[in-house]
């Protein structure tokens, strides 16, 4: 079986646990707090990055979000999470990059680092400002979101796709973090509450990081 070293607060591992999970595909998940730096963890991945997917018996390591789903789209069976035509899988890819990278490097990384691993590794305060900055950024990245959902049904296109996962992926964990608010935005709502309900995800948002509770309505399928 695959192993997916991970933790509860990645967005990257959230991705392809999606992904997995609507493909039906089992795997273990195993703890990797990527801030330990732990040597055995770096000799598989000097990046020091999860996620790392990994099958001893078949002797395959994967590395990288994206790298690990193109992995799982191919090897794996439907439904298919790159879709449609050529240029409907070159737009979800694109999407998929605009969230793990844009996304990322402005709503979900900031609020990682301000308020988890400033948490349970520094101990110390988040920076309110860092964080305004963040939520301010979340709002217009809410705004694209509802931009692409009044054009098509999904993120990515006329059926759920890996942009679909992707965007849900740091969404939520932005989410979790405090760091969203869907007021003024309908539409994303309506599609977040939709990937919510879905069973590939409700093990997820049960998950708790030790030390960083989520507000009281990160669950709630109506919020």
């Amino acid at each position: 079986m695959w192993q997916l070293l991970q933790f509860p607060l990645c967005p990257f591992s959230r991705k392809v646990r999606l992904l997995l999970a609507e493909k039906s595909i089992g795997y273990q998940p195993v703890r990797e707090s990527p801030w330990a730096r732990r040597d055995e963890f770096l000799h598989i991945n000097p990046a020091g990055q999860t996620p790392v997917m990994i099958d001893d018996e078949a002797g395959i390591r994967l590395i990288d979000s994206m790298a690990i789903c193109e992995y799982i789209e191919e090897t794996g069976d439907k439904p298919a999470m790159l879709n449609g035509s050529a240029a409907d899988r070159a737009e979800q890819r694109r999407l998929v990059t605009w969230f793990d990278t844009q996304f990322y490097r402005e709503i979900t990384g900031p609020l990682l680092m301000e308020r988890m691993e400033k948490r349970i590794v520094h101990r110390q305060t988040p920076d309110t400002r860092v964080l305004r900055e963040a939520m301010k950024a979340a709002v217009e990245h809410l705004d694209y979101i509802d931009y692409l959902l009044d054009h098509r049904q999904w993120i990515g296109g006329a059926t759920m796709s890996l942009a679909d996962l992707a965007a849900a992926a740091q969404i939520s964990i932005a989410d979790y973090l405090g760091g969203i608010d869907f007021k003024t935005h309908d539409l994303a709502k309506r599609w977040y509450v939709g990937m919510k309900s879905r069973p590939s995800f409700r093990p997820l948002l049960a998950e708790r990081m030790e030390g960083v509770p989520p507000p009281a309505d990160y669950e709630k399928l109506d919020v």
